[in-house]
């Protein structure tokens, strides 16, 4: 089995690579992903939640039109999961990831110059799709050359472009709201801010390295065992994160007690988010990615929890806290054990991954909307959600099974069969070893203490 201090290693995965990074151009790379994470999930994917209120109102809108708008993202987000493990987007991730992100600043205008529910929900389900393409090619893209240069530390930056989307997005939703905006502005103004982000990320992740892996990556990933269990744990993740971070602003919205919030709470939510990674990730390196992955889903579902049993103002701000500090942490500590367990397409199985929360995503919502209505409130819905990621957090701790250890081993073999031979020498002397040690303890009881 695999150590932590595997995982972490291999989490950076191949150092070995001929091109070298100054510590500059590693700077620049993390940057860039910050800001293409920024652009299409802090912004395309999570301003919705506090534009939504303004568009309950002035649209007259019910929560079931609100969750279906919501639920066409996320069939997107599904969509465009499954669609970025395919070759051909994996053959040019970067220029798949630039596409995607001139999509998402284009949906994420386009809400505002449309008013039909239904050129909404195409709007929604292609900024969806292309989110989640930006989240597989931008991680690909970011991880990779961050590890080639030794620099996977710098990973907690990439990762922090969400948290500083929702945040920067929330500050001008606030801002222009104060100055009297419709919803049709706070959607304009939010795909201007997320276009200047896609041109800025663009100019900083340059053309280099749209290649295939080769033998010394499948060298380095192939073994490992594929992360069946990560991905239903993610699955659930995106299952039990989403009806409490869909709703949130509204929920405060509409309790007389804690209205007050409503500008800040979001914001709140986006700023606990910014600095979640590298506490997470130093987590990780201290107890191992999956065990801080268990953590991160307990916490959260406290989070979640916390959101309808605690009205107050205190109550809220700390469900917004523990939310916010754990949703991005989830998903780096997630992506991060995916990769480093990936075998030699990595980019399919991250991909794997985005489509498991995506799932998740798109099922919450659905079973939210009908406990709801058959209960008259969100509190059982969100019970269920925190014991989906308390489920979560369990398969996060089951070991890899011994059969996808041994098909991945013959992966290996295949790829590079010098280093197998080699292997399969060492395991031979190591059996004799074992088998010597076993004759000796007969013989010998006294060894046996």
């Amino acid at each position: 089995m695999m150590t932590d201090a595997g995982l972490l290693a291999s989490s950076g995965i191949d150092a070995g690579r001929d091109e070298v990074m100054t510590s500059s151009e590693s700077l620049k790379v993390a940057v860039s992903g910050l800001l293409a994470m920024a652009a299409a999930l802090g912004i395309g994917r999570f301003v919705y939640t506090p534009i939504l209120p303004f568009m309950l109102d002035a649209l007259r809108w019910s929560k079931v039109d609100a969750g279906l708008v919501a639920s066409a993202n996320f069939l997107g987000y599904l969509a465009g999961a499954l669609i970025a493990g395919h070759s051909i987007i994996s053959s040019a991730p970067r220029t798949w990831l630039l596409i995607a992100l001139v999509a998402s600043a284009a949906t994420t205008a386009g809400m505002g110059l449309v008013s039909d529910t239904t050129a909404m929900l195409a709007m929604r389900c292609i900024g969806g799709a292309a989110s989640a393409i930006v989240i597989v090619c931008a991680s690909t893209l970011v991880l990779d050359r961050l590890s080639a240069a030794g620099r996977g530390n710098l990973a907690s930056i990439h990762f922090a472009g969400v948290g500083a989307g929702i945040f920067v997005s929330s500050a001008v939703v606030a801002a222009l709201v104060t100055y009297g905006a419709g919803w049709p502005s706070l959607w304009i103004a939010s795909g201007s801010l997320a276009a200047l982000m896609a041109l800025l990320a663009a100019v900083l992740i340059e053309p280099a390295a749209d290649e295939p892996l080769g033998c010394s990556a499948i060298e380095a990933s192939a073994g490992k065992p594929t992360p069946i269990m990560m991905i239903a744990a993610y699955g659930l993740f995106g299952f039990g994160y989403v009806i409490t971070a869909t709703f949130l602003v509204t929920i405060v919205r509409q309790s007389p007690e804690i209205r007050s919030l409503e500008p800040w709470i979001w914001m709140l939510f986006g700023l606990a988010a910014v600095p979640s990674v590298p506490l997470w990730q130093r987590l990780g390196q201290w107890i191992g990615l999956m065990r801080a992955y268990a953590i991160a889903c307990v916490v959260e579902a406290i989070g979640v929890v916390a959101s309808i049993d605690w009205m107050t103002i205190s109550g809220v701000c700390v469900s917004a806290v523990l939310l916010g500090g754990t949703f991005m942490g989830l998903t780096a500590l997630g992506l991060m054990s995916a990769r480093a367990l990936a075998g030699d397409r990595p980019q399919q199985v991250i991909g794997l991954m985005t489509a498991s929360f995506g799932a998740g995503q798109m099922i919450g919502p659905s079973v939210a909307g009908f406990l709801a209505e058959s209960t008259g409130s969100l509190r059982l819905p969100s019970r269920l959600a925190a014991a989906a990621l308390v489920l979560g957090a369990g398969l996060a701790l089951c070991p890899p099974s011994r059969q996808r250890r041994s098909r991945a081993a013959a992966l290996r073999a295949r790829a590079c069969p010098a280093k197998a031979e080699t292997g399969l020498a060492k395991k031979g002397m190591l059996k004799q070893k074992i088998e010597l040690g076993d004759e000796l303890k007969k013989s010998h009881p006294a060894l046996l203490l």
